[in-house]
Order: structure tokens, then C-alpha cells, then sequence
């Protein structure tokens, strides 16, 4: 393929998916990694798609939600045994009479069922977190609005991350695409990481929720050091090749 062939290709599959990483790129047209930052470099640079660490993104992502490769309901249904584990223990960190907020991640929305029977202020983002807890008599839900991604049932935005200025949890439950090894929680959709980051700090305590796969995952865009949640909940405790914090950086890892 003619690399201008190619720049076209590239500029159509990050405005179709809303984002690209350097490495499926790679592996989607079969030229190396270098020359696909060459390549995302020179067309950034044109204007026609934003560079961001790892890959790109569709310069439009600010206002438009990304399509995601995979939707909510396939997502949620991969793993659900460890989703289920994590999900009892993060549940156990909740005192009746709290204000939680959660994530639109799948691991995050397994704690709805386990919800239903208690006295709560939810706060959230995913509509599948609504969905799920709708007719719970104890809960009230306070949905953030946004602009709505389908795919993922998830409301995105500046009316999102206004709404989130507006309120104060006493803890968060946030879920993630991928941990590097450093301790650095990433995720994959731009759109996403405010509203993450907006949930960290209106939260008294928070909580990464990620099964073992998540180490490293994926992910490109950088959400928070690890050292900003209350504690880990996963299902199997990082190797130590997996997870290095800073000299100094302590971090509790809370196993079912």
C-alpha cells in the first residue's frame, strides 16, 4: 500500500472507531510501529487527527462519542466469575446511608446486583448502572447528563463534567482498561477521562476496580497515578513484574 493510501486509511479508521493506538494500527495495515508514528505525526501535523500518547484520536472526539470496538454487553459478559469476586468486595466497603459514585466500566456495574437491597445515593454516569438499579427502593440515583455513547451506555461531556462539580461522594468506584507497570491507570476513550477524573475529586475515598487481565490491558490515555485510589480490588495480586509503584508509593490491594 502507497503510503498515501495509507494516511487516508488511517485518518478513516480513527474518525470510524473515534480513536487508534499505535500498536493495532501497526498490525492493521502490517508496517511497523515507526512508521505508523511517522505517519500519525505527519497527519496530525496536517490537522486531520489529534496526536495523543500511544496513538491518536479524531480531532472531532471532543464533541462526538467514540465508537467502541467492543459493546457494554460483550464486554460484560467476559469474565464474569472475577467481576463477580471484585465486585462483592468493593461492595463491602459501603456503609447504608452512603453517597457512591460509579463508573460506567462492566466490573463496576456487577455490584448493581448486589446493591438492590440497600439504603443508597448513586451517582452515575452509565445508564446500564440506571438500568440495573431503577427499581431498587432504597437508592436514589442522581444521573449525570451528557451526550450519550451508545455502544457503551455512557453519558459523556461538559454537562457530565459539570454535573460532577456540582456533587460530592464519599466513594467512587471507577474501573479501567489497563494498568502500566509503573502504577499509571490508563483507558482508551477520551471522552472518558474527564469524567474519571472529575469522580476522583469529588470522592472522600476511591477504588480501582480490575481483574488480573488489567495488568498491563490496554489502554493509551493516562487516567491517574494509582497512588490517587484508596485501594486496589482485583482478583489476583500483581507480580511484581506487573506492578512496580514509585520508591515510597504504597498502596493497599484489597483480594476476595
Amino acid at each position: 500500500m502507497l503510503s498515501e493510501e495509507r494516511h487516508e486509511s488511517i485518518v478513516a479508521t480513527v474518525r470510524r472507531r473515534g480513536s487508534a493506538t499505535v500498536g493495532g494500527l501497526s498490525t492493521d495495515f502490517g508496517v511497523s510501529e515507526a512508521t505508523i508514528r511517522r505517519d500519525l505525526d505527519l497527519l496530525a501535523e496536517a490537522g486531520v487527527l489529534r496526536r495523543v500518547r500511544g496513538g491518536a484520536t479524531d480531532v472531532h472526539s471532543s464533541i462526538r462519542p467514540e465508537a467502541d470496538e467492543r459493546p457494554f454487553a460483550d464486554v460484560a459478559a467476559t469474565a464474569p466469575a472475577a467481576k463477580r469476586r471484585i465486585a462483592e468486595k468493593a461492595v463491602a466497603r459501603i456503609e447504608d446511608g452512603d453517597v457512591i459514585a460509579l463508573d460506567i466500566g462492566t466490573t463496576v456495574a456487577s455490584m448493581c446486583p448486589l446493591l438492590t437491597g440497600r439504603s443508597l445515593t448513586v451517582v452515575t454516569a452509565s445508564l446500564a448502572v440506571v438500568k440495573s438499579l431503577a427499581e431498587a427502593p432504597g437508592i436514589d440515583i442522581v444521573v449525570l447528563g451528557g451526550l450519550l455513547r451508545p455502544n457503551y451506555q455512557s453519558l459523556v461531556g461538559t454537562l457530565t463534567e459539570a454535573a460532577l462539580r456540582q456533587v460530592r461522594v464519599d466513594a467512587a468506584f471507577l474501573g479501567t482498561s489497563g494498568v502500566r507497570a509503573d502504577g499509571t491507570v490508563l483507558d482508551s476513550t477520551p471522552s472518558e477521562i474527564p469524567v474519571k477524573r472529575g469522580l476522583l475529586s469529588v470522592s472522600s475515598s476511591a477504588y480501582l476496580l480490575a481483574d488480573h487481565s488489567k495488568f498491563p490491558g490496554s489502554g493509551f490515555l493516562e487516567v491517574a497515578p494509582l497512588g490517587r485510589f484508596t485501594a486496589l480490588i482485583t482478583d489476583r495480586s500483581p507480580r511484581p513484574e506487573q506492578l512496580s509503584l514509585p520508591e515510597g508509593e504504597d498502596l493497599e490491594v484489597l483480594l476476595p
